[in-house]
């Protein structure tokens, strides 16, 4: 018992120092002893099947006795009757006597004859096999070990069979070859060592590993055989059974997970790429032994063995126990990716356990997970947790970027078609792709969470985006001399928005496989749609704080008297729609749109006004000519722009513009309002207001009273029978087309002694 325990202990000393090789596996000391660990939980558990396995024996030995029991009677009867024969030949039986004691005799002598040359020549047998085992030449030495061991168990068995109860003669027998034991687990040793190198072995000299594959042959046949002769005669040699084929499992299992542990050259601190560079030497290597044990280990065991499907399944429990430890350490972001992708993915597929040299011999479809599904989730769950943190760092480091260059003294950058434009949306979906591409390589599923977890924090960054808009017009207004491309990178925030939308739109069409919206999907749609629109009033209002004082000069006396006030208007819309030609679609469309309407609705409000009450028919006259004309300079300018917007020439006849508002609706509202005021016979002014009301239907009472207040010369009773009649002859106008008066306030009296007011100031100050 001694000696086995220093065996034992020598043995751990010689394993420990294989693992602690080199100082960088200290770290893995805990490692190691969580494995032992379990390889002592998984005795014991083998421990507690055997006793189950014993206690379910005894109840079906139980079972048998009592049914024994029942044949013992019988038996019983018949042993009386036998007994009864037995006493009457009893004197026969003492003359047989010497003839008993002559053949035990004799088998004794013959036992001793046919080993008696072993037996004196066993001190040279023993020196000769040690000497074959430092050679390496195991089959030769197992063959000499075979004589030793057959001639002791041979005198042994004679011996217990003469005198079962003379343990002095077996002790004498036991001295006597008491080296055989030694030379026995010598030979051991160096089968387990050819064993651990199997998968050089066999690749440099494969007949030795079918020597010591031969020897354990061998030895179990002589465990059973042993055996056997125990349950016949009570007689077991010392040593036996030897067990040598479990214990080779044994070997070839821990050979295998050593293997699979040394993997590991780098760590973390000496290469961020350490995890990568493991799973890429584990698959090299596992790919490799399995092919070598598929082309040349198959062959030095036997059949019923099935040799690859036994190292099949020790490679994949090692690998299994392997990633299970990495799994459990502290992984970064990067680190998940790369251990989910490898586990399941690349684990099963052509580079690995699903290569074609090995299909025919294996089925991967059958294998166990590497990771149970709850350390993969666990593993996913930790990933989106680390991501959402980060792609909410980048997101707001993007936009503080972009808000730098809004400061800028030079215009943004033009894309291809000239449009202007940031880096802003480049770099935000670049940042998507690139997880994206990686979420990829995981799953499938888990691509479509990565996917809507971008789309929600895209949401949130874009709420974000349009608050920094406003704060950049609102900073602007401060002080319009900065910054100095305020309005050029306006546009590039506006073209942003259309960027954004195909950008989402690509991003879904390459990662999802579905095509139903979701909740992001409008929430998305609604923010970038207000934040294009806000930026296009923005323009527009940029547009229209230059236009400020030229609109004032409208329906006044220098209005009527020669003012260019028109011309100016015109000019300068022009030359800023040169810039918001670098609006793309269809927000340029929209812009021309808007700022029609909000030109005519000024020139509407001015008559509105009433800065101004013709004096006679000739004032009447000259004013609406002018409107008239000013009415066509709007159709032509807002002609023109619509079709450089739509890109078309100058020359187009088109006059659609894009927001169902039509250019000559717009401008003839203008044309309609001179009409009333170049009448020359009050009869018939009732006639002109209700063609302008019909045309446009929205106009209210208080407008009628406006535009008749401008025109100077109806009377009260006139104003009072047409409002009259019109309120009586309502007209309903269809939701269809968009109303103009609507929106149009007429002020009273303090609002329009307040606008005069208002102007005088604006003069004195310019």
């Amino acid at each position: 018992m001694e000696e086995t325990s220093r065996e034992a202990v020598a043995t751990a000393v010689q394993r420990v120092a294989g693992m602690l090789q080199r100082s960088d596996q200290l770290d893995k000391v805990e490692q190691y002893r969580r494995r032992e660990a379990r390889k002592k939980a998984s005795v014991e558990a083998r421990l507690k099947a055997a006793i189950q396995s014993q206690l379910d024996g005894v109840r079906t030995g139980l079972t048998q006795l009592h049914s024994a029991l029942l044949d013992v009677k019988d038996i019983q009867g018949s042993l009386a009757d036998v007994s009864k024969d037995w006493r009457q030949s009893i004197n026969t039986i003492e003359n047989l006597k010497d003839v008993k004691d002559a053949v035990v005799q004799h088998s004794q002598l013959a036992s001793a004859v046919e080993n008696l040359k072993n037996i004196f020549s066993v001190p040279e047998i023993v020196a000769d096999t040690q000497q074959l085992i430092e050679q390496g030449e195991l089959l030769q030495a197992h063959r000499k070990l075979m004589e030793l061991e057959c001639s002791r168990d041979d005198l042994m068995y004679e011996q217990y069979r003469m005198d079962s109860k003379n343990t002095s003669d077996m002790n004498l027998i036991s001295i006597y070859f008491e080296d055989v034991q030694g030379l026995s687990d010598e030979l051991a040793k160096q089968l387990w060592m050819v064993l651990q190198r199997s998968m050089v072995t066999v690749r440099r000299d494969p007949t030795m590993l079918v020597s010591v594959v031969r020897i354990i042959e061998r030895e179990v046949k002589i465990d059973r055989r042993m055996v056997d002769r125990k349950k016949q005669s009570g007689f077991i040699p010392p040593g036996r059974p030897k067990r040598w084929k479990d214990k080779m499992f044994e070997v070839l299992e821990g050979t295998v997970s050593t293997r699979i542990e040394g993997t590991q050259s780098v760590t973390r601190e000496a290469d961020k790429m350490w995890l990568v560079r493991l799973l890429e030497i584990t698959r090299k290597y596992v790919l490799d032994d399995l092919i070598v044990v598929k082309n040349l280990m198959v062959q030095c065991f036997p059949q019923h063995y099935d040799t690859f499907n036994r190292f099949f399944g020790l490679y994949h429990n090692a690998v299994s126990s392997r990633v299970k430890e990495l799994a459990a350490e502290d992984l970064e972001a990067n680190e998940i990716v790369s251990m989910l992708t490898w586990v399941l993915n690349t684990y099963k597929s052509v580079e690995m356990m699903g290569h074609p040299d090995l299909a025919s011999e294996c089925d991967i479809n059958a294998l166990e997970a590497l990771l149970p599904q709850d350390v993969v989730d666990d593993l996913l769950s930790k990933y989106v947790k680390t991501f959402t943190s980060n792609i909410t760092g980048w997101l707001r480091k993007a936009l503080e970027t972009d808000k730098k260059d809004w400061q800028k003294e030079t215009e943004p950058e033009a894309d291809q078609d000239g449009y202007y434009q940031t880096t802003l949306p480049a770099i935000v979906f670049q940042m998507f792709e690139q997880n994206l591409q990686v979420a990829a390589q995981i799953d499938g599923d888990f691509k479509e969470q990565v996917l809507k977890l971008c789309l929600k924090q895209m949401n949130t960054f874009l709420i974000r985006y349009r608050e920094e808009a406003v704060t950049y017009k609102e900073e602007h207004l401060r002080d319009r001399q900065l910054p100095q491309c305020y309005v050029q990178y306006m546009i590039a925030i506006i073209n942003n928005c259309q960027t954004f939308k195909e950008s989402i739109n690509s991003l879904k069409r390459k990662y999802s496989q579905s095509s139903e919206p979701t909740d992001s999907d409008a929430a998305i749609e609604r923010t970038l749609s207000e934040v294009a629109k806000e930026g296009c009033q923005f323009l527009l209002d940029e547009v229209f704080l230059d236009l400020e004082h030229h609109l004032y000069e409208l329906m006044t006396r220098k209005w009527l008297t020669g003012s260019h006030a028109v011309d100016t208007i015109c000019v300068t819309v022009e030359d800023y729609f040169n810039d918001f030609n670098k609006i793309k679609k269809p927000f340029n469309q929209e812009m021309t749109s808007e700022a029609l309407r909000r030109v005519v609705v000024e020139y509407i409000k001015a008559v509105m006004q009433k800065r101004i009450t013709f004096k006679n028919a000739d004032e009447r006259r000259e004013g609406a000519d002018r409107m008239i004309k000013e009415a066509d300079q709007f159709k032509f300018l807002f002609r023109k722009l619509a079709a450089v917007s739509a890109h078309e020439t100058l020359f187009t006849v088109s006059t659609s513009i894009t927001g169902g508002e039509d250019t000559d609706r717009l401008c003839g509202a203008i044309a309609a309002i001179a009409e009333v005021f170049k009448l020359t016979d009050p009869t018939l002014l009732f006639l002109e207001v209700t063609t302008l009301v019909s045309k446009y239907p929205d106009i209210r009472e208080e407008h009628i009273q406006a535009l008749l207040a401008v025109r100077g010369d109806a009377s009260r009773e006139m104003r009072q029978m047409i409002i009259g009649t019109l309120s009586e002859n309502k007209v309903t106008y269809s939701a269809v087309t968009q109303p103009i008066f609507k929106d149009i306030a007429v002020p009273t009296i303090t609002n329009t002694m307040t606008s005069m007011t208002s102007m005088a100031t604006a003069k004195l100050l310019k």
